[in-house]
């Protein structure tokens, strides 16, 4: 037994310095620095949102315990993602797991480095999802949660599997209470947007909306029970535009049904901003089709 559990430990030991050189010291807070994951060799560097309290004077702590400069190339709050970017150059980049190698049950590690020196803490996958939306409306490609304890200043380092590969970003500030891991998927696609543009776009209508039900009728009509009710119409919006009213409940858009707010959300994306999209609402009992032109969001 006592073989058994040495080797467990020495296993686990060699995880964490086979992650190690990918992660770095995030210091752009006032208190406790947090962590950071190499992204590119030439400088790229993925962190927490959250973790980051100024746009500048931000500095990098490498593993080899130097210090150095950082830039911030763009965030986005609502999947708690940061980019830097460093001039020196000379980061290793982690090695990514696949994205169907994550179990629930699967021990997994959050690596950290709030000081000099590497930090570790051990706990297992409990739970996995498709994807999600986040409070404050960003997509999230899939839902992985960890039973592991997020100390102050591991977020925005590696959550990594037994084999040293990086399954996700950890977070504690996503939802409250619970160590998050951004996956890969996601860091892919804010990382380059935020690369390309220093921003996330997002498409805008400007209304607001509630779920309602439809009438039994209308239902069996439209192939669906509900649609999204119109609370509020933004005076020069997008929807104003399109000849949207108070009242009118949404219950397609480009061909795909608008049950609850997420689904509305998930088809302003910002690839398309500027896209006509055509569009059912029903207005006075009866189901008409209009066209509105998404605009981006400021």
């Amino acid at each position: 037994m006592a073989e058994t559990l040495a080797k467990i430990s020495d296993e686990l030991a060699q995880v964490v310095e086979t992650a190690s050189p990918a992660v770095v010291r995030v210091e752009g807070r006032r208190r406790l620095p947090s962590s950071g994951i190499a992204w590119t060799a030439d400088g790229v560097i993925v962190t927490a949102h959250h973790t980051l309290e100024r746009d500048d004077n931000i500095t990098i702590g490498l593993p080899d315990g130097s210090t150095t400069a950082a830039t911030l190339i763009g965030r986005d709050p609502t999947t708690d993602v940061a980019v830097l970017r460093v001039n020196d150059g000379g980061l290793t980049p982690p090695v990514w797991a696949p994205k169907d190698s994550v179990r629930v049950g699967n021990l997994s590690l959050a690596v950290g480095r709030p000081g000099d020196s590497i930090l570790a803490t051990l706990g297992i996958v409990s739970a996995l999802g498709e994807s999600w939306r986040t409070r404050a409306g960003g997509r999230v490609d899939s839902y992985v949660q960890t039973d592991l304890v997020m100390y102050p200043g591991f977020s925005g380092g590696p959550l990594v599997d037994v084999d040293g590969r990086v399954i996700g970003l950890s977070t504690s500030a996503l939802i409250r209470g619970v160590s998050l891991a951004v996956p890969t998927a996601t860091l892919e696609r804010v990382v380059k947007a935020l690369l390309s543009d220093g921003r996330i776009r997002r498409g805008y209508l400007g209304v607001g909306a509630q779920p309602v039900r439809l009438p039994e009728a209308l239902a069996t009509q439209l192939g669906q029970e509900a649609g999204l009710l119109l609370t509020s119409v933004e005076a020069g919006s997008p929807a104003e535009d399109a000849g949207l009213m108070l009242g009118d409940t949404i219950v397609s858009v480009d061909g795909q049904p608008t049950l609850a707010i997420d689904d509305l959300q998930a088809l302003l994306s910002g690839d398309h901003v500027g896209a006509t999209l055509p569009a059912k609402i029903v207005r006075g009992g009866a189901p008409q089709e209009i066209s509105v032109v998404v605009g981006e969001r400021s």
